[in-house]
């Protein structure tokens, strides 16, 4: 009787040891993943919310070599600089990019038309030949790039599309839209870049 005490003892002593050690394991694999955040979901917070509060925010990513649709030229966006710039992320299978790809349109060929600026549209996901079709389709003729291994869309935190960016003339990011972009909502924010007494 004596002999088995101790014996008993140790058992008991196991079982909270272990459950207090499978606790921490998880109270640390918990305080990882919270303290691990998502590059995309970084650069996506601190661009909205400087954005948001009317900071000088340059655009990231502006010297990022994209490669276009067709593979014949290259492009960043700083390139661009001097020039109002619509990043817009798409991609072929997005329903909602079906939608306002007559509204980038639209806005690409009054920028064009007014020399003031253009849209440039970022495929995210796709395919050159399903990007290409998709452009035959619906009629774009803005320029179009591929953004391999999406680096481009982390630098601007884009988790959906379509997304839209819009850039001023000194490269500073002025206006975003997450998800669908409207007409109205475009045509306000290219307005208050415009130069004083300009129209378009």
């Amino acid at each position: 009787m004596v002999r088995g005490a101790p014996e008993r003892s140790v058992k008991h002593f196991r079982v909270p040891v272990l459950a207090v050690l499978i606790s921490l394991a998880l109270v640390a694999l918990l305080v990882y993943g919270l303290l691990r955040s998502d590059p995309g979901e970084a650069s996506r917070d601190r661009l909205d919310d400087g954005v948001a509060a009317g900071d000088v925010v340059p655009a990231p990513g502006s010297d990022r070599l994209l490669q276009s649709l067709d593979g014949r030229r290259q492009g960043t966006i700083g390139m661009l600089r001097g020039q109002i710039v619509v990043v817009n992320f798409w991609a072929s299978w997005c329903r909602p990019c079906e939608r306002e790809a007559p509204v980038l349109q639209r806005t690409h060929e009054r920028l064009r038309r007014a020399r003031l600026g253009t849209v440039m549209g970022v495929t995210v996901r796709d395919t050159p030949p399903d990007s290409l079709a998709f452009e035959r389709k619906h009629g774009t003729t803005f320029p179009s790039y591929r953004d391999p291994g999406g680096a481009l869309a982390a630098d601007y935190g884009v988790l959906q599309v379509p997304e839209t960016i819009v850039i001023d003339q000194r490269g500073l990011v002025r206006a975003i839209a997450r998800g669908e972009v409207a007409q109205d909502d475009l045509d306000r924010w290219i307005s208050r870049l415009l130069p004083r007494g300009r129209s378009w």
